[in-house]
């Protein structure tokens, strides 16, 4: 296997990080960037609230599914997931068949301050924020935890994270066999 995989998917809850930093990571790697949610939108041809809103959660992650089957079956890219969709066990199939697989961990406080930023996330609009996103670590960490590599993110840049991550690919490449 060579230094860099055909695609790098990160995976982990909203307010992880997995947009800025794919961005970050895409360029130092000389990789394309795309996120899986904006090809969702043009594949929908409509914003991720109105899915869930018109549609269901069950809809989107279906679509959510298809566009990220077909990412991964185009030209290598780094690869940022939504939060929900390495829970589909087709999902986490097609990435690890395609793909090494990035766990942006985040603490709850991290992730609370985060998310606070932005008000378009569906999935903390029927409640306390907090309680939503503890109740989804709980919920969603111990399948992240299957992913390749985990890199906590906190406090630190994003161009310290990217490093990080960059060492961990290299670490990982070298210890995986070469007919994998």
């Amino acid at each position: 296997m060579s230094e860099t995989p055909a695609c790098i998917v990160l995976v982990g809850l909203m307010g992880a990080g997995k947009t800025s930093i794919g961005r970050k990571l895409a360029d130092q790697l000389g990789m394309p960037f795309v996120d899986a949610d904006e090809e969702i939108v043009a594949a929908a041809g409509c914003e991720i609230n109105d899915i869930f809103e018109i549609y269901g959660e069950a809809a989107f992650r279906d679509v959510e599914a298809r566009v990220i089957a077909r990412i991964l079956s185009e030209a290598p890219c780094v690869l940022a997931t939504g939060g929900g969709a390495f829970m589909n066990a087709e999902t986490r199939d097609a990435i690890a068949g395609n793909a090494v697989t990035v766990w942006l961990r985040a603490e709850l406080d991290t992730l609370v301050q985060r998310t606070s930023r932005r008000n378009d996330r569906p999935l903390l609009k029927t409640g306390d924020p907090r309680e939503i996103l503890g109740r989804l670590m709980d919920e969603r960490y111990p399948v992240y935890a299957e992913a390749d590599i985990t890199v906590n993110t906190g406090d630190e840049s994003i161009a310290d994270t990217v490093g990080r991550i960059a060492d961990a690919l290299k670490s990982h490449a070298a210890e995986v066999p070469a007919d994998d």
